[in-house]
């Protein structure tokens, strides 16, 4: 076995752990009007439960609106019921061409309730990272077992600890950046 067969899955991992981190993070309302926040409401479209960018046109005209022009008038009713019933915690307003979402400033309250929030999400990618380096190595135990010689099995520990450290760095750099983000008033 070479030492990238354990390396090159734990490496391939930490990256999904990263890439999750940042769709997840995005999703995540930070006083600022952002499509990505409507990615998880699904509706109704002639029985297909579909993302609202499917059946809609979504914009962000400004900061604190997003604009939802249906495709179909049929679809008004749909998605204003999905929005209403998602977590956002915003009430829609339809003027019949389209549906206007203003995004209500975040109270100090909320932006500590969304920092908790991102940290766990943090956390949660930080634990994934440990894990792909853990069975990284729990494998090149097992290959020195097999007739690795210990130093390459060594000297591939060390290579596994610094990919962990620099995907760890990457998700204290996403954390502290939506941080800052949603602590900017």
């Amino acid at each position: 076995m070479e030492v990238k067969d354990y390396l090159d899955p734990a490496e391939e991992k930490m990256e999904l752990a990263v890439a999750y981190l940042d769709e997840a993070l995005a999703h995540i309302r930070a006083g600022k009007a952002n499509p990505k926040i409507l990615d998880g409401i699904r509706v109704d479209y002639y029985g297909a439960m579909s993302p609202i960018s499917n059946v809609a046109n979504i914009s962000v005209p400004d900061a604190r609106t997003i604009t939802i022009t249906p495709w179909e008038k049929a679809m008004f009713k749909e998605i204003e019921k999905a929005i209403i019933n998602s977590e956002l915690g915003v009430m829609p307003e339809n003027n019949g061409e389209i549906i206007r979402i203003s995004i209500p400033p975040l109270t100090e309250e909320r932006r500590k309730l969304l920092v908790k929030q991102s940290k766990a999400e943090a956390e949660t990618a930080k634990v994934s990272v440990r894990n792909a380096r853990r069975d990284a190595i729990d494998g090149l135990k097992k290959a020195v077992k097999q007739g690795m010689p210990e130093d390459v099995e060594k000297d591939a520990e060390a290579k596994a600890q610094k990919l962990h450290d620099k995907y760890l760095k990457q998700i204290d750099e996403l954390f502290a950046a939506k941080e800052k983000e949603i602590l900017t008033v």
